[in-house]
């Protein structure tokens, strides 16, 4: 059998495995070790086995993620998304839809000092969603504005997806984080306008019974803070060439813990549940990292990357029509799989790809990430909507049903990135 022919084989097996609900990260393995021990041998299959899960777990640059997961699971048990909540919504009460545009902005500021989009919208969730209902909010449009903000967690720094495409692709970790900012803060705001015009269309979603919020301006100032200062000096220090990635995450994780107990907010039990929290969520990437390097390196044997760019080139599609093929593949596995898996199994069959036609791998990266933020919210797993139809009680079908519109912007977004490049690509174009 050719070695191309096996590579195939392979991913239809681990498709199928990941279907009867075997482990992702298990299937990508054991059929990378069998695949390897077809092709080689069995001894060299076992021997890569020992030898890529020590290199994989041990590269440094992988380090960053336990400090930002830490970061941002700190500053959720500090509760400080439901003051970001209180804030907005003390400048937002006034506008018709106010509560679902406070929810969207909230999210995208904690967004940028966590980079947990579970996080964000398991936050939006408790503080927001009620609150919404409480004002006679349509239930469709309460969730989705929690689960759609949370989404942007996956793309503006610090993003553990964004780590996860460099440690992939050996992109300079520090511009790809960079490179997710205005892009999320682009797409933040064409959802909040999503929110305003869906409101002014039909008014029955967000009825105008909002009362002005028992917060000061003073106040409201007060109690956010920490999101400009700690992502200044985390994201800041990044830029300006202070921080390496890691550093920058350490940064991060430190002034969290300090305003943790500066204010008083973080106990030796929330402590340790943020803590333990941290070590899963980790613990389960790093899995998903091991498998992707070993799955990775049986494609790059059986010449799999190789053979889609010279079909291709064969081919003769035009360069933005292959992304598009791309980008479709992208869509269809949203729908079935969860985002860490997909970013991993297709990064290495997709990325050389891209390079051969000539487009910006840190590009493509944040177009990755975007094409992933989709996919937490396409049935029919969305594992965001999952998240708040779990802790809202609020049906998946009218989870879906208000994320419809979302959904959309969300498509708009990605396409204004392909068609201007220079949103993703400028801030880091113009790092030190």
């Amino acid at each position: 059998m050719a070695n191309e022919l096996v590579g195939l084989v392979g991913f239809v097996v681990m498709l199928l495995l990941i279907a009867i609900r075997v482990p992702v990260a298990i299937a990508m393995i054991g059929v990378a070790v069998v695949g390897y021990a077809y092709i080689v041998t069995p001894d060299a299959a076992l021997a890569r086995f020992g030898t890529d899960a020590f290199r994989s777990a041990s590269i440094y640059s992988l380090s960053v993620i336990p400090f930002f997961i830490l970061m941002g699971m700190l500053l959720a048990y500090a509760n400080l998304g439901r003051d970001l909540y209180l804030s907005l919504d003390r400048f937002l009460w006034r506008l018709r839809g106010g509560l679902s545009i406070a929810t969207i902005g909230a999210s995208a500021m904690f967004a940028s000092v966590s980079g947990s989009s579970v996080a964000s919208a398991s936050t939006m969730s408790r503080v927001a969603v009620p609150e919404m209902q409480r004002y006679g909010y349509d239930d469709g449009m309460s969730a989705a504005s929690a689960a759609v903000g949370g989404t942007l967690g996956a793309l503006i720094p610090p993003s553990a997806l964004l780590v996860l495409y460099g440690v992939l692709t050996a992109e300079p970790i520090g511009r790809v984080l960079i490179a997710g900012f205005i892009p999320g803060v682009m797409t933040a705001v064409l959802l909040m306008i999503t929110a305003y015009l869906l409101v002014r269309r039909r008014p029955s979603l967000a009825p105008n019974t909002a009362v002005r919020p028992d917060v000061t301006v003073p106040r409201a100032i007060r109690l956010m803070w920490a999101v400009p200062v700690i992502f200044a000096i985390s994201m800041g220090g990044l830029y300006a060439g202070w921080f390496t990635p890691t550093e920058s995450g350490a940064a991060g994780a430190f002034l969290a813990l300090v305003y943790g107990v500066v204010t008083r907010r973080l106990n030796r039990h929330s402590f340790t549940a943020a803590v333990s929290e941290t070590i899963k969520v980790s613990a389960q990437i790093f899995l998903l990292m091991i498998a992707g390097q070993m799955f990775g390196f049986f494609l790059a044997v059986t010449r799999i990357p190789m053979w889609l760019g010279r079909t291709i080139t064969d081919i003769d599609l035009a360069p933005w029509l292959v992304v598009g093929v791309i980008f479709l593949v992208y869509f269809s596995l949203g729908a079935v799989m969860d985002e860490i898996a997909i970013l991993v199994i297709m990064t290495p069959m997709m990325y050389p790809v891209i390079i051969d036609l000539g487009y910006d791998g840190i590009w493509f990266g944040v177009l990755t990430i975007m094409m992933l933020l989709t996919g937490l919210l396409t049935p029919p797993i969305g594992l965001i909507t999952f998240v708040v139809s779990g802790l809202t009680g609020i049906s998946l079908g009218k989870v879906f049903r208000g994320l419809t519109p979302f959904w959309f912007t969300l498509c708009i977004a990605i396409a204004l990135v392909i068609a201007f490049p220079a949103i993703a690509t400028w801030l880091p174009n113009a790092m030190r």
